[in-house]
């Protein structure tokens, strides 16, 4: 069940002196020679903002053979050429090459719909989305359909943030979805602050640090802490996080 396409990655040679990659924390931890090895279908990169989540996937995305702005490897749109180098500088340790793919990118997926609209007027592609455009659907909805009717058994999948669109409850058919692929030998990468996408059964979880990159349990995930403790008591950490600075 599930299938490891990936099982490494590597960074092969360090960013040019004075890159701003060498000042992203993963960056650097991936600089001093650890390479990040992936142990399951389903691995979750946790970590706090700044830290290099988004950078570090779309690196391995687009060494992966996917455009940057998200898609599958034969789409060829860019609106904004705002990736990094990184890409040309990993190296994707493979036990074998996945017959389907896609990079779902939340803050882009907007531009991806548009590509796939574009094309339809040459060549009929809405079928496999769902059969109308995803711009007719809401944000959350687009999101679901896609994975549920373009993404397919043997494949690897990438995704940036999916949370970002769903509500808890479609969270929940998002982590049904993913759990029908990798029984169909799929292997999902996932950028995430969803404590509900790393409760996946046997994810392995990568929390990205200051300190360096270490495989974490999912209780031991702040992400996991904050969220139980405020909502075993919201009032009291309400109070402490909305009282007043000087106590007046």
């Amino acid at each position: 069940m599930g299938r490891l396409y990936i099982r490494e990655i590597v960074l092969r040679q360090p960013p040019a002196e004075g890159s701003y990659l060498q000042d992203i924390p993963v960056i650097r931890s991936m600089m001093e020679g650890r390479s990040i090895p992936l142990t399951a279908p389903v691995t979750c990169l946790v970590g706090e903002n700044g830290i290099g989540k988004s950078t570090l996937i779309e690196g391995i995305a687009v060494a992966a053979g996917f455009n940057p702005e998200g898609g599958s490897r034969n789409y060829t749109f860019s609106s904004v050429e705002s990736h990094s180098e990184l890409h040309r500088l990993l190296t994707l340790a493979r036990s074998a090459y996945p017959e389907d793919g896609y990079f779902l990118r939340a803050e882009s997926f907007y531009n991806a719909i548009s590509y796939i609209d574009e094309v339809d007027k040459i060549q009929p592609l809405l079928n496999s989305y769902g059969g109308r455009s995803l711009h007719h659907r809401s944000h959350g909805e687009a999101f679901l359909t896609l994975v549920q009717n373009r993404f397919g058994e043997n494949g690897l999948y990438i995704l940036d943030e999916p949370e970002a669109a769903l509500s808890p409850t479609r969270l929940l058919t998002l982590l049904m979805e993913i759990h029908r692929l990798v029984q169909q030998n799929a292997q999902f990468i996932i950028a995430t602050h969803s404590p509900i996408l790393m409760a996946y059964p046997g994810a392995q979880i990568l929390e990205l640090s200051e300190t360096g990159i270490r495989t974490v349990d999912y209780r031991d995930t702040e992400h996991y802490l904050v969220t139980r403790r405020f909502l075993q008591d919201p009032e009291r950490m309400l109070a402490t996080l909305l009282a007043d600075d000087n106590n007046e």
